[in-house]
């Protein structure tokens, strides 16, 4: 599915917070969709998808209206700095670099990072073994800074969408691509086009150097104190309540929101 930019969505997204006769304060959240199952534009039109549910919890635990923001992953931060958007939930990990620049609320879920190619799942994929070949990245992305850095000598093809590097990846054009596994999952392998591929290798989003602790609420370092409290607060409530185990099953056969040991 296509990203579009720097435009709310020109549909009915009443991603509603707190009812009332007084219309609570818009905040105004940057989505990146076409990650089924984590965001997306249905049939109808609407945005739906893990996150967009988790948004919509923690709108309503705040008291204010969740107004989204599509945006391209690149075009997140400095959509945030520049405050067009007040937020951002589009699976962001929490690392040391985006530290330096953006502030994180805790982490909401954690998403391994796996290696989606045709073939032998034991295949060698070491900086060696890997050598020469065309791996895919979205553009922006952590997955792009940890084979830049990682695996000098593959030939790095960046991408604007994740959905552009698939549709590489089937016509041959790609060797591989490197991609949160669940999105490769729900987006890729349980569909036709993603008969014959497969996960080779191992979770690289264990390495904490690149992808960090997680996935959080993106913020600007100004609001850390303010509206970060008030964030972490509510989705410390929602964990406790058992509203993001609800979410988590209602999506997943599995645990996303138990940090990894």
């Amino acid at each position: 599915m296509r990203r579009r930019s720097a435009l709310a969505l020109p549909v009915a997204l009443a991603l509603a917070g707190t009812a009332g006769a007084q219309a609570p304060q818009r905040l105004r959240i940057g989505f990146a969709v076409g990650y089924a199952p984590f965001s997306e534009i249905g049939t109808d039109g609407q945005l739906k998808g893990f996150e967009i549910d988790v948004a919509q919890a923690l709108c309503a635990r705040l008291g204010q209206q969740c107004a989204p923001v599509i945006l391209e992953f690149d075009g997140l931060i400095p959509a945030l700095q520049s405050r067009k958007i007040d937020a951002i939930m589009a699976s962001m990990s929490i690392t040391p670099e985006r530290q330096q620049v953006v502030a994180f609320s805790s982490p909401y879920y954690y998403s391994p990072a796996r290696l989606v190619m045709r073939g032998d799942p034991r295949a060698d994929v070491s900086p060696a073994g890997l050598k020469g070949k065309r791996i895919g990245v979205e553009r922006g992305t952590i997955h792009e800074r940890f084979l830049a850095e990682q695996f000098k000598g593959i030939q790095l093809m960046r991408y604007a969408t994740q959905d552009q590097a698939f549709l590489d990846l089937k016509s041959g054009r790609l060797d591989a691509t490197l991609v949160d596994a669940v999105i490769a999952q729900f987006g890729f392998l349980n569909h036709a086009d993603g008969r014959g591929f497969g996960f080779v290798g191992p979770d690289f989003a264990k390495d904490q150097r690149y992808y960090g602790k997680g996935i959080g609420v993106g913020l600007r370092k100004a609001d850390a104190a303010t509206l970060g409290q008030r964030i972490d607060e509510a989705l410390a409530a929602l964990r406790g309540n058992g509203t993001l185990k609800t979410l988590n099953d209602r999506y997943f056969s599995f645990d996303l929101i138990t940090p990894p040991r």
